[in-house]
């Protein structure tokens, strides 16, 4: 029953918080004086590039970037998005009608949902998936059918297991690969099945794309936007916070089908004024960076991977190595069910703070989410005090 007579019927639909209910456990430990080993939030510990904080420092003390940004103030950004996406990928596409800036791609992905469905219609998500997108289709007041990520099949939803009828009834489909929260990686051939099911069914395709960057060894994420036929179908969000560790400066881009990016652009228009210029300068530079800066930073989480995996793999936690993101997603300990009475039972009694899979979705429930956000030696206490736990 809601109480709140002033909540909108959107905001009751909106799905509970795990992040909620993960900091009440997580102020419970500080209560107990606890060490919190926090490793329930997926944001990077390492520095944002010199190179970009620099370039902010200097902007900061320049009065003519303290004002309102509009849409022309973001084309030196728009412009290195393009010149980045045609080194990275051989993706060539015009600043002006493929390229949006975006204040994060989490908020970029509420304003493209808003963009290009209207209230009522239907949206293609995963189960299990990052919980804004479930947040996001309630505030547009979208509906929502799941597409399963099984285990058996590699965390890929089989796109032939989507009835037609369903198909038809939806206005977007929302992919991420490298995936959060399971870590799993999709084939170029997966990404080209989607696209070639969307544009069938005339289906938007949304791919979240934040951890382009946080591969390991010889693994490439691949683009959607690089294949045949997605500049008809599909919109790609990308992101600063974690190819460069600035989460908290809230800047993304998003590029692919023109008619949405642009429907986006006249949502994006009413609803906010653009990101800082400094912040978007910043980015600017980050992109201008090496490869070799981001590949060295991926290198550092691949590191810690390399040692939590082995670390439970030696308790008995049979888990398996990701090939991306900073994640590791592993069914919960041997004797427990209920993934968010084991994260907030062992954060109130240990202070380490782990993700609930239910949280996640439905299809979440069983498994846990280790965030790589922490040093090796941290991660290594983590792992006992779990088993100490147990």
């Amino acid at each position: 029953m809601n109480n709140n007579k002033w909540a909108s019927g959107r905001t009751i639909r909106m799905p509970a918080s795990m992040f909620s209910i993960m900091d009440a456990a997580i102020d419970e430990a500080r209560q107990k004086k606890l060490e919190l080993i926090d490793l329930s939030i997926g944001s990077s510990d390492l520095p944002a590039p010199e190179a970009a904080m620099k370039v902010l420092r200097r902007a900061t003390r320049m009065p003519e970037t303290h004002g309102y940004c509009l849409h022309s103030c973001t084309k030196p950004l728009r412009k290195a998005a393009a010149s980045w996406l045609k080194q990275r990928y051989q993706i060539s596409l015009d600043f002006e009608k493929n390229i949006l800036m975006l204040i994060g791609a989490q908020e970029g992905l509420g304003h493209l949902l808003l963009a290009v469905a209207d209230p009522g219609e239907q949206i293609l998500v995963s189960d299990p998936g990052y919980p804004s997108y479930f947040g996001a289709i309630a505030v547009a007041g979208l509906k929502q059918a799941t597409m399963p990520l099984l285990e058996e099949n590699m965390f890929l939803p089989d796109l032939t297991a989507i009835p037609s009828e369903t198909a038809r009834d939806s206005r977007a489909m929302i992919l991420s690969y490298p995936n959060n929260p399971t870590a799993a990686t999709a084939p170029s051939a997966f990404l080209q099945e989607a696209i070639d099911f969307c544009r069938s069914y005339n289906i938007l395709l949304i791919h979240d794309f934040p951890y382009v960057d946080m591969v390991y060894g010889d693994y490439e994420a691949p683009s959607v936007l690089a294949l045949p036929g997605a500049i008809d179908t599909a919109v790609e969000l990308y992101s600063c916070s974690k190819s460069y560790h600035m989460g908290g400066f809230r800047i993304g881009w998003a590029a692919g089908n023109q008619d949405a990016v642009q429907a986006l652009a006249r949502v994006k228009g009413a609803l906010d004024f653009n990101q800082y210029l400094g912040i978007q300068q910043a980015a600017v530079a980050a992109l201008n960076q090496p490869r070799a800066v981001t590949r060295r930073d991926a290198a550092i989480f691949e590191a810690r991977r390399n040692v939590l995996v082995e670390a439970l793999n030696q308790y008995g936690w049979q888990t398996s190595l990701p090939q991306a993101s900073m994640y590791v997603w592993t069914r919960l300990p041997a004797g427990m069910t209920d993934s968010f009475d084991f994260t907030v039972n062992l954060a109130g009694e240990t202070g380490v703070c782990l993700a609930p899979g239910r949280g996640f979705g439905k299809r979440g429930e069983g498994f846990v989410r280790f965030a790589l956000v922490r040093e090796p030696d941290v991660l290594l206490e983590a792992v006992k005090k779990i088993f100490d736990f147990l």
